[in-house]
């Protein structure tokens, strides 16, 4: 959800999203509640760090509980490392409306933090 709405700020944004154990496939519920937002995240497809570990990039951003002290070190040149921390909706239990509930709450916070996050350090 960070990566989808990142572009959606600026198109020219070079973003990618990837994960320390990622799924098979993005979760039904995100591209949903993405939809909701104008935002297509559909032909994403989850990826391992492992893939971006000798790239370079400005920021490197953990999003998820303990993705701070458990992503592995980039051996890519790296200016910027910060954490932006969200629970992960996919690990909600409860009835189909709660867990709806939580992606929407999720997606919100994602918004409104990477917005703050990209008005204040990327927006030229």
């Amino acid at each position: 959800m960070g990566e989808g709405f990142l572009k959606s700020f600026d198109p020219k944004l070079e973003v990618v999203s990837a994960g320390t154990e990622p799924s098979e496939r993005v979760h039904p519920k995100a591209i949903q509640v993405m939809k909701e937002e104008g935002i297509d995240i559909s032909n994403s497809r989850p990826k391992n760090v492992s893939e971006f570990l000798k790239e370079s990039f400005d920021y490197v951003i953990t999003v998820c509980g303990g993705a701070k002290e458990s992503c592995p070190a980039f051996t890519g040149n790296v200016k910027h490392r910060i954490h932006i921390g969200f629970d992960d909706p996919a690990e909600a239990t409860g009835s189909e409306d709660f867990i709806y509930s939580e992606f929407i709450r999720i997606r919100n916070e994602i918004k409104r933090d990477f917005f703050r996050f990209y008005e204040t350090e990327l927006k030229q």
